[in-house]
């Protein structure tokens, strides 16, 4: 595929596009065992191949990654915050910018998340109502209320391909009635952000299912969202806490539920293995801050694995952090050399980071690959055995995996 066309600040530039939709999906191969498939989605800054994996770059920028570098990479997609980027720097620097993309030179697709996930993460600072979430602000101490409404007016001034409706999320450890009030107020948080929506043309909102671990609540959520003319679906509320049976469990009937031909993303997973488990299930998209969390504290994905440089196994190991990785990190540093600089000296994470999110997009190419030459559960079971020898691989991950007809 060519290399995606950027459009500055999200808008069409050019008359031709004026009656593109803003977000065209089509799905090119399907495995003939699983539910993975590979799909183009496209959208006004880049069309994006998924299976995809979206780097987070919660502040506007990706830490310890310039956008050079993940231009270099081949990123198509990368995320930003809609909680943060509204506290800091507002909407009034980001209009005047001209959007996000601008304003952090950054060419291709952004997806931004609607600051829903805060009310879980910094729950002591916020008080959740009918209204919105009353938060806290975390830099000044400053009392601000975030809406359905409120959130689109900051992802419109951002200029995101993709915006996040604003939900309410509960931990998913959390029972009983507060579970199911939440999934009904995110059906009604979805109806006024597509009211307050003021970029359709540009911009796409995408609803996140919700509904905890119950799985009629996210049927009903599920039912309900996609009588809304979106253009794709999220499902949210997991990777907090819930035992992985019941995680793989939900993204099954999450992807069952959720129409074919749009992107399904699911929110907050990163892990190299669920990636593989929930593209056999299904998805289309993923985030996570991990490639570049475990980064600064010294830490590389390998196939086999995370591997900490930290430990002095690594100290004489002159050989790069995987040998098959054609990223700059392994083209130009040893692993005794990464040893010696990492969580002490700031570049490390920098240089770190670059293989991490390499790592990472690689693994979807080559999942993507895989899928397209109807070969994918070979390639399962091909990674599988080498992330987990000697017949280790967890429980959870055979019974996912067989449940969409791949036996470890």
């Amino acid at each position: 595929m060519e290399s995606p066309t950027a459009i500055p600040n999200g808008a069409s530039e050019d008359s031709n596009t004026t009656n593109i939709p803003p977000l065209r999906y089509r799905v090119t191969a399907k495995c003939s065992v699983t539910k993975a498939r590979v799909g183009v989605m496209s959208v006004r800054h880049a069309d994006v191949d998924t299976p995809v994996f979206m780097p987070v770059g919660t502040q506007g920028t990706l830490k310890g990654v310039l956008p050079d570098q993940l231009l270099e990479l081949d990123c198509r997609i990368m995320l930003g915050n809609t909680y943060h980027l509204g506290m800091r720097p507002g909407t009034t620097v980001l209009e005047k910018a001209g959007g996000l993309h601008r304003f952090m030179g950054w060419p291709r697709a952004l997806l931004t998340d609607s600051g829903g996930f805060q009310m879980v993460s910094l729950l002591q600072l916020a008080e959740i109502t009918e209204q919105g979430v009353r938060f806290q602000s975390p830099y000044d101490g400053s009392e601000c209320m975030l809406t359905p409404e409120r959130s689109m007016e900051i992802q419109n001034a951002i200029g995101a391909d993709i915006m996040m409706q604003l939900d309410d999320v509960v931990k998913t450890t959390t029972t009983g009635p507060r579970v199911e009030e939440a999934m009904h107020r995110t059906i009604r948080w979805l109806d006024r952000s597509i009211a307050a929506h003021g970029r359709d043309d540009d911009q796409s909102i995408f609803p996140i299912v919700q509904g905890g671990l119950q799985p009629d609540l996210r049927r009903v959520c599920a039912a309900e969202l996609t009588k809304r003319n979106t253009r794709g679906f999220a499902v949210g509320g997991l990777s907090g806490g819930e035992s992985k049976d019941e995680f793989w469990r939900t993204v099954h009937l999450c992807t069952d539920l959720l129409p074919e031909d749009k992107p399904r993303y699911l929110m907050g997973v990163g892990f190299a293995a669920d990636l593989v488990v929930c593209v056999a299930l299904g998805v289309d998209m993923f985030d996570c801050v991990f490639p570049t969390r475990t980064a600064r504290f010294g830490c590389a994905l390998t196939r086999a694995g995370q591997i900490n440089l930290k430990q002095r196994t690594f100290a004489q190991d002159m050989r790069p952090i995987e040998d098959d990785c054609e990223c700059s990190t392994c083209r130009t540093y040893t692993r005794a050399y990464l040893h010696h600089i990492v969580t002490v000296e700031p570049v490390a994470c920098s240089i770190v980071s670059v293989h991490n999110v390499a790592f990472q997009l690689r693994l979807m190419s080559d999942m993507r690959n895989a899928i397209q030459e109807d070969r994918f559960p070979e390639f399962v079971k091909s990674y599988m055995a080498v992330r987990f020898p000697d017949d280790t691989v967890p429980q959870w991950i055979r019974d996912a995996l067989a449940a969409v007809n791949v036996n470890l």
